[in-house]
């Protein structure tokens, strides 16, 4: 993930139409599982790495390119950038995350209502975070500090611990590794994020990577790490000319001859191998008419920074229900520290989302996008007989006496009540149109501290 992909995301979502981007699957076992992912419509991504020990932007101040935010980390450390990228590795010696719980992180995710999980089981520097044979470069080295620890095939770790908890694993993984030497050789310098050299040129080279990628995505589902719900591809780029392409054909086929179904994420590549959309960092302004996810920080960064700023939950929630009511999932990501813990503001985060979803979580899961899908304040969802009409007040605005909703007028007296609250609300029909819901001084006092109320209204 990176800072400069949000001008790419804005710039596509404002200059591509929407089904010009998107090509829907064909085959039936990956519709159902994706019509599945889209029910579930809240999960948990995270970021870590090595990296987590300088507290640095993940990965991306190994790229070479001149740009300010990718390369601060070698500007403060004072060093030029060959030294910089040997420090960089050896952070695999001293990698011993030894506070390391998933189950904690698992807890904490499921009481906030999240349905599914996807880690980053390689990041763009190439350090694996699972027990692949295709590289010393991973935490089950015998050269990392963690690898003699019985948790130190993390990603399996991970998984497991999710998955015991009815939380749905998927794996994030990155295309290019800059730690290896069929996609950065070091016969000549890194450019920029891309291969370094022209795949035509030596497709020896080129063939090699494929073949490397190809085997540790076939470790990766090939049965050890169980079933995973999506293999969430970044960075899908090819070589520095952008005339070789990735063998996307034989990921895909040897990803589904082992799970049959799985969801396949290569993002960007607007192809049937990529299922569902992910702009990043970014809420579309209106619904979208094909699969799609929001993938968002807690804070500003995607792994862990020292003294990282936490949105509110009152923030982190207005985004999940704005992504929703515009049929897409969100996708909030936290940031492991050095020793394998979560901070407590994001275990602060979770919980208040959580209290909020112990309520209000009917009008969220499974849901559609309904038309006109915001009014002002208020933004729809769809399910079964019922439209869910989310208010969200200005900051310290109090519960109205009376809310109004211009779209929508319940089928009988008793179609109305405030999830939270088990009563029906007394209605009327508004002049011009659309429905006025009294709120009684009660309710407005035992459900004023949320951050956002749900109205739930039957009209069929």
């Amino acid at each position: 993930m990176r800072k400069g992909s949000l001008i790419v995301v804005a710039l596509l979502l404002a200059a591509v139409g929407a089904r010009a981007q998107y090509v829907p699957p064909v085959e039936e076992d990956v519709k159902a599982r994706l019509a599945q992912w889209q029910d579930l419509k809240f999960g948990m991504f995270i970021h870590w790495g090595t990296y987590s020990q300088w507290g640095v932007i993940e990965s991306w101040s190994l790229a070479p390119d001149d740009i300010s935010w990718q390369y601060k980390a070698r500007m403060e450390k004072e060093m030029d950038y060959f030294d910089y990228v040997r420090a960089y590795e050896h952070l695999k010696d001293t990698f011993n995350p030894v506070a390391f719980d998933p189950g904690k992180w698992a807890d904490a995710a499921r009481y906030a209502g999240m349905k599914y999980v996807v880690f980053t089981t390689k990041h763009h520097d190439g350090f694996c975070m699972f027990d692949t044979h295709q590289t010393d470069y991973k935490v089950t080295d015998a050269g990392c500090a963690f690898h003699a620890d019985p948790r130190a095939n993390i990603a399996k770790e991970v998984f497991n611990a999710f998955r015991a908890r009815d939380i749905k694993p998927g794996a994030y993984f990155s295309i290019p590794d800059w730690h290896s030497n069929d996609y950065w050789w070091k016969r000549f310098p890194p450019k920029s994020i891309r291969a370094n050299y022209k795949a035509s040129e030596h497709p020896e080279k080129w063939a090699a990577y494929q073949d490397y990628i190809a085997a540790q995505l076939d470790e990766l589902t090939s049965g050890e790490y169980g079933d995973l719900l999506m293999m969430w591809l970044d960075v899908t780029v090819s070589d520095d000319t952008g005339e070789a392409k990735h063998d996307w054909e034989r990921f895909s086929r040897i990803v589904r001859d082992n799970q049959p179904g799985m969801l396949m994420v290569a993002r960007g590549q607007h192809s049937i191998y990529e299922n569902y959309q992910t702009p990043e960092q970014t809420i579309p302004e209106k619904a979208l008419d094909y699969p799609w996810e929001s993938c968002v920080t807690m804070t500003h960064s995607w792994s862990y920074r020292p003294g990282a700023k936490y949105k509110s939950v009152k923030e982190l929630l207005t985004m999940l229900v704005q992504i929703v009511s515009r049929g897409g999932n969100f996708l909030l990501n936290v940031g492991p520290g050095p020793d394998g813990t979560l901070e407590e503001e994001a275990y602060d985060r979770l919980k208040g989302i959580g209290d909020w979803m112990q309520v209000n979580a009917e009008g969220i899961y499974a849901t559609k996008a309904v038309a006109p899908y915001q009014d002002g304040k208020l933004y729809y969802t769809a399910k079964d007989d019922a439209v869910y009409a989310f208010y969200i007040p200005e900051e310290g605005e109090p519960m109205p006496a009376e809310i109004v909703i211009p779209s929508f007028v319940p089928a009988g007296p008793r179609a109305v009540v405030m999830l939270g609250s088990g009563k029906s609300l007394k209605w009327k029909k508004a002049e011009g149109g659309g429905t006025v819901v009294a709120v009684p001084a009660s309710l407005r006092k035992t459900l004023s501290a949320q951050p956002v109320w749900c109205l739930k209204i039957k009209v069929k």
